[in-house]
């Protein structure tokens, strides 16, 4: 039985910092009575599976260039790493807590732009570990796309009124 790395269960639990952001800044009454939304919505049960899949595929990426390169050769991509994590962790918080899907939308486009370097400075140290962060950025995409559309649906741009 191969040697049990307890660096794994670090990168998972440093991946759940972004998540927890998810669970406290959830969506609520205005999200699901006062918005607009489009009809191709993904229904609300779906996305705690879809992300919790993501995060574990995310911090075994990272875990993989640990392995890889260590933290002095992986520092740059280890790096780059948390600020995407950084970037993945504030979208809750704008676009729930605050009720700025137009700012969130802006903020997207910086967590998008993470996600791509991130998957740049990787693939240099494992195309593995590269490749694991394509599922992310598809469903960051599509985040972007569905985040633009309820900002263009609302055309008070879905700020609170409260």
């Amino acid at each position: 039985m191969p040697d049990f790395d307890l660096t794994l269960l670090i990168f998972v639990a440093l991946c759940m910092l972004p998540a927890s952001t998810g669970a406290i800044f959830k969506p609520g009454d205005w999200y699901f009575h006062e918005l607009k939304k489009p009809w191709w919505r993904p229904p609300s049960w779906l996305f705690a599976p879809v992300w919790s899949v993501l995060y574990l595929m995310i911090a075994v990426s990272a875990w993989i260039v640990w392995r890889t390169a260590g933290w002095d050769g992986g520092a740059l991509a280890l790096s780059v790493f948390a600020a995407q994590l950084v970037f993945n962790g504030l979208w809750s918080p704008i676009f729930f807590g605050m009720r700025r899907p137009d700012l969130a939308m802006i903020e997207i486009l910086f967590l998008w732009g993470s996600i791509v370097a991130t998957i740049v400075v990787f693939y240099p140290i494992s195309e593995t570990a590269a490749w694991l962060l394509v599922p992310y950025l598809c469903w960051a995409s599509f985040a972007g796309f569905l985040n633009l559309t309820i900002v263009r649906m609302n055309p008070r741009n879905g700020v609170s009124e409260a």
